[in-house]
C-alpha cells in the first residue's frame, strides 16, 4: 500500500478534478502490476495496472489507495474493471465518499465474490486525498498558504521591496510545492506590486497549472507576466459583482476565465464563496501565495489547512509589511492555531510546515 501511495502521489496537482490514486497488483509475492492516475484524471489507476499485469492478474491481490469507482463516466467503472479481471482480493486505504461511490465500489466487489480488506494505511491515504474529499465533502479546495518572511514577520520593507527575503534554495522549494496543487492563488495587492508569472520552473516540469488572482473590481494591468502567458498557463480571474461588463470583455479577450463571486460583510470577496467557485470548477488543492490582505481573510475565515513558512535569517524592523493584516483578535483563544508537522533548514533559511489543528 505504501507503493500505491507513493505511485499516486505522481498525479497531485494535474489530475483535477479526479483524485490521485495509485494501484499495485500482487501475485506470488511480486508485483505483477503499477499505476496511477493519468494527467487529466484518465486513465484511472486501476485499468493501467491491470493493463500491465495482463493474465497475471487472475487470483492477484490488488492494493488500491482509493475505493475503485463504481459509476459509468468517461470510462468504464474500476470495480467491475477489477471483476472481470478475475482478481481474488483487494485491498483499499480509504473509501470514496463521492455520492457514485460511496460504499458501491466496495460491495460490487463483495458480491463478485472478492475478499476487500479496507483502512490500510488509512491516515496516510485521508492526507494525500485531502483535496479530493474536501471537494466532495465539503465543497471548496484543500488550502495551502504560503509564507516567506523575515525573522521579525516581515514580507517587505515599508518602500515595497520583497524580492528576494529567502534564498533560491528555498524559492525553489516553493516551485515544487506548486507542482503539487492544482492552482496558485495570490490577492490583486500581489499582482499589482509583484507582477508574477506564477508558473514552475527549473524542475524540467512542463505542465500548465492555473493561476488564480482574487480582485473585487478586476482594477489590474492587462500587460502583466500573468495575461501574457495566459495561453500557455490557464488565468482564473474571481471578482466582485459589480465589474461593468466592458471591463469583463476585456479580461475575456485577453484569454482569462472570469468568476464571479459576492462579496462579504467587509465589502470584499468573500474568500469562502470564491473557494466554493473554485471547487465547482474542479479544483481540489490551492496553493496560496497572496499577501498580508488575502492571508487574513483566510485565516478569518477558517480556510486555510496547511501553512507553510519560509524564515530568512533578516529583520525588517517594526515598519515592514507583515505577513498577515490586522485579524482584530482580543484574546489568544481566539487566534488560529495550528499543529506543527515539520521543520528544516532550506539552504539558509528554515521551513517550518503547520497543518490545521484538530479538536
Amino acid at each position: 500500500m505504501q507503493l500505491a501511495l507513493s505511485l499516486g502521489a505522481r498525479g497531485m496537482g494535474c489530475v483535477w478534478p479526479n483524485p490521485a490514486v495509485g494501484c499495485v497488483i500482487v501475485k506470488d509475492d511480486r508485483v505483477v502490476g503499477r499505476g496511477w492516475t493519468q494527467p487529466g484524471g484518465r486513465p484511472h489507476a486501476e485499468p493501467l495496472a491491470l493493463a500491465q499485469a495482463g493474465a497475471a492478474a487472475r487470483g492477484a491481490t490488488v492494493y488500491v489507495s482509493l475505493e475503485p469507482c463504481a459509476h459509468h463516466g468517461q470510462t468504464p467503472p474500476c470495480s467491475k474493471a477489477l471483476i472481470d479481471a478475475g482478481v481474488a482480493r483487494v485491498v483499499v486505504a480509504t473509501t470514496d465518499p463521492d455520492p457514485r461511490v460511496a460504499g458501491e465500489g466496495l460491495s460490487d466487489l463483495r458480491a463478485a465474490g472478492i475478499s476487500v480488506t479496507t483502512g490500510v494505511c488509512e491516515t496516510e491515504a485521508l492526507r494525500d486525498h485531502a483535496g479530493f474529499l474536501s471537494r466532495i465533502s465539503h465543497n471548496r479546495p484543500f488550502l495551502t498558504m504560503k509564507l516567506a518572511t523575515s525573522i521579525d514577520g516581515g514580507i517587505a520593507t515599508a518602500s515595497g521591496e520583497s524580492q528576494w527575503i529567502t534564498g533560491p534554495d528555498a524559492r525553489r522549494v516553493v516551485h515544487a510545492m506548486r507542482a503539487r496543487h492544482d492552482a496558485v492563488m495570490i490577492g490583486a495587492g500581489t499582482a499589482r506590486a509583484d507582477d508574477p508569472s506564477l508558473t514552475v520552473r527549473d524542475l524540467g516540469i512542463t505542465r500548465s497549472m492555473v493561476r488564480v488572482v482574487l480582485t473585487k473590481d478586476l482594477d489590474l494591468p492587462l500587460d502583466s507576466k500573468l495575461v501574457s502567458g495566459a495561453a500557455e498557463h490557464p488565468l482564473w480571474i474571481v471578482h466582485g459583482p459589480d465589474v461593468p461588463d466592458a471591463t469583463c470583455a476585456k479580461w475575456t479577450d485577453a484569454g482569462a476565465r472570469l468568476i464571479s463571486v459576492p462579496l462579504g460583510a467587509d465589502n470584499q470577496i468573500d474568500v469562502c464563496k470564491a473557494l466554493g467557485a473554485l471547487a465547482t470548477a474542479g479544483l481540489t488543492r490551492v496553493f496560496c501565495e497572496g499577501g498580508g490582505t488575502l492571508a487574513a481573510s483566510l485565516l478569518k475565515a477558517d480556510m486555510v489547512d496547511d501553512l507553510i513558512g519560509f524564515t530568512a535569517g533578516l529583520s525588517l524592523g517594526g515598519d515592514a509589511i507583515p505577513a498577515i493584516s490586522r485579524l482584530g483578535l482580543e484574546r489568544l483563544a481566539d487566534a488560529p492555531r495550528f499543529a506543527l508537522r515539520q521543520v528544516r533548514s532550506v539552504g539558509d533559511d528554515v521551513l517550518h510546515h503547520w497543518s490545521r489543528q484538530q479538536g
